[in-house]
């Protein structure tokens, strides 16, 4: 005979993800003395303490809770996924799955898979997320996300992937630059010109990287972590930049245009993956949500 409840496990996730018995409560729609009690019970029925109560501050997770939070989140799924089987007719699949994406990639690639999901999936809803890679992987591994849109670079060991495409970097430049009259252009020949940087990990990194491998040293003249206000710079003359995800459309947001060269040299490809935790099974609705993702970026 098992020890806990669903309704414990769902009480216990949701207060680690609010950090709050009271934020547990409100998300839930039940009491906090519902939530308090049958969290005791749960500790008593475990024989551990799970959450730290911190008077005006909060809870947090304790080491025994946070070995089993992740597991409690996917048996919970999995929980969801066996009661729409038997309340579905079979034809649809109903459900909010949450998607996270890095910052550069969301606006490229997110609204085309949205479109795509609404028309092959039209039950499934996305709650999105957007911010810096390090954080999309951060809250991946916390259990707050089901999956993130990512850069293969520098991803831990307990993150599955599946690739969905890949990019190779490129050089953007001023339309009057005097570069740009080439048809291609090599790191050797943009080591002196003044790099305008995107700075936002693992951008930052990567291309930082392309030169070190060649044995170069770039002039980094201003940085940002937009995408816009780098293509913006340039625009302006300011610089050139090295960047993987391309815009549709080689114009910046105050009207300069852009020229937009293939850099020589045999730069590492980067590959867009959609990522989640190796250790969860995926539910019905991730497996849906990657099929749709293959076909629409492999297409």
């Amino acid at each position: 005979m098992h020890r806990f409840t669903l309704r414990q496990l769902e009480y216990l996730v949701v207060c680690i993800d609010c950090r709050s018995v009271a934020g547990a409560a409100e998300r839930l729609n039940v009491s906090q003395p519902t939530i308090s009690v049958a969290l005791s019970k749960l500790e008593d029925q475990l024989g551990v303490q799970l959450l730290l109560r911190h008077p005006s501050r909060g809870v947090t997770a304790t080491a025994a809770a946070e070995k089993i939070v992740q597991s409690a989140r996917n048996l919970l799924a999995h929980a969801t996924d066996l009661e729409r089987q038997t309340m579905d007719t079979g034809t649809s699949l109903v459900g909010t799955l949450r998607l996270g994406s890095f910052s550069t990639l969301a606006p490229a690639v997110l609204p085309g898979l949205i479109h795509q999901l609404s028309i092959q999936h039209p039950g499934i809803s996305l709650r999105l997320s957007e911010g810096p890679q390090d954080r999309m992987i951060e809250v991946l591994c916390e259990g707050q996300l089901d999956m993130a849109l990512l850069y293969d670079i520098d991803l831990p060991d307990e993150i599955h992937t599946t690739s969905l495409a890949q990019r190779t970097p490129y050089v953007a430049l001023a339309a009057d630059h005097p570069l740009a009259a080439r048809q291609s252009i090599a790191l050797a020949d943009l080591v002196d010109e003044p790099l305008i940087l995107l700075e936002v990990p693992p951008s930052k990194e990567y291309f930082l990287s392309l030169f070190r491998d060649a044995g170069l040293q770039p002039r980094v003249r201003h940085s940002s972590p937009s995408i816009e206000m780098v293509r913006g710079m340039v625009g302006w003359g300011l610089g050139y930049s090295l960047l993987v995800t391309r815009p549709e459309g080689d114009r910046t947001y105050d009207g300069h245009s852009l020229a937009i060269r293939p850099l020589r040299d045999s730069a590492r490809p980067s590959k867009v993956v959609l990522a989640r935790l190796a250790t969860l099974r995926p539910t019905q609705l991730m497996t849906s949500f990657e099929a749709v993702a293959v076909r629409a970026m492999q297409a």
